[in-house]
């Protein structure tokens, strides 16, 4: 079984976890609709993505 020869320090534990921070997401504008949309998902407000119809959405 492998077992650490010396401790951890505070330091490098913290280094390592550097990269677990929560980022933000990847927020752009609708094309169509200039709804904030994440990036590669479809327009939740008017159902297109890429220029192309992709769900139909009932109008209000």
């Amino acid at each position: 079984m492998a077992v650490p020869k010396k401790k951890t320090s505070k330091s490098k534990r913290d280094m390592r976890r550097s990269h677990h921070a929560i980022k933000m997401p990847n927020v752009s504008r609708c094309p169509k609709c200039q709804e904030p949309v994440l990036s590669h998902h479809v327009c939740p407000s008017c159902g297109t993505y890429r220029g192309r119809e992709i769900i139909k959405i009932k109008e209000k």
